[in-house]
């Protein structure tokens, strides 16, 4: 009866949302028929010419509670103390006992290697109309880059699997400050939320590596089933049905 209800419900959601595309779309095209027969440089022109954007100002931050941010560069720099905090040399016995640990080989056995499949299967989940990375490569151009060179790519992948390594280039991520609801105008570096826009191969690698994770954990039941939160299938909606019914 569970999965019936919930089949039924995303089906109807489904058709609702294509209700509402369908009304925004008719309303729009109403709207351009009529300003555009008025005045060909209305207001529709200038949405399509991207004439109306306006960039937002940096405003300036408070730095240590006590003064405040002089220039362009001192706003940056500050934004990315808070944003992006150093890796310091004050730490307690556990993370010590990390860094000691990830030095030490691993003498465990080779996982498989990434079949051409997986990853061409990988590529394709990603969206093609998301914002690319420094390198200006979308995942389409990259699909197409597979296709051209399958073998090359999944040699890549697969060095990377066999060598435990993460390619340094990847993990250089282009950082954008978005500033949070209702806090525009605060001096305070924690109104930004930074939206870091990496480059389409380390995704693929880092979907490749969850998908195996993933898979070692349901394989050998090593999830509780109090697990709700970062679970396929579950939400914490569902953990909070299970604390009322508990």
């Amino acid at each position: 009866m569970r999965e019936l209800r919930k089949y039924k419900y995303l089906e109807e959601k489904k058709m609702y949302q294509y209700e509402i595309r369908k009304e925004k779309l008719n309303s729009w095209k109403e709207y351009c028929n009529v300003a555009a027969s008025l005045n060909p440089w209305s207001h529709v022109y200038e949405l399509a010419t991207g004439k109306l954007r306006t960039n937002s100002i940096m405003t300036t931050l408070g730095k240590n509670n006590v003064t405040v941010t002089s220039s362009i560069l001192d706003r940056m720099n500050t934004m990315l103390d808070h944003l992006i905090t150093d890796d310091g040399e004050e730490e307690n016995q556990h993370h010590k006992n990390t860094r000691i640990m990830i030095e030490e080989p691993i003498y465990t056995r080779d996982d498989a290697e990434f079949t051409q499949g997986e990853i061409k299967q990988t590529i394709e989940c990603f969206n093609r109309k998301k914002a690319p990375g420094m390198d200006g490569i979308t995942s389409d151009i990259f699909l197409r880059k597979f296709k051209k060179f399958p073998g090359l790519v999944a040699a890549i992948y697969n060095q990377c699997l066999k060598r435990g390594s993460f390619p340094k280039r990847w993990k250089i991520a282009n950082i954008i400050p978005i500033a949070k609801p209702s806090k525009e105008n605060s001096t305070e570096s924690s109104k930004f939320h930074p939206i870091s826009l990496t480059k389409i191969g380390g995704k693929v690698l880092e979907k490749l590596l969850i998908y195996r994770f993933n898979c070692h954990m349901y394989k050998n039941e090593l999830l509780t089933d109090s697990q709700y939160e970062f679970t396929s299938q579950k939400s914490t909606t569902e953990a909070c049905m299970e604390v009322k019914n508990s």
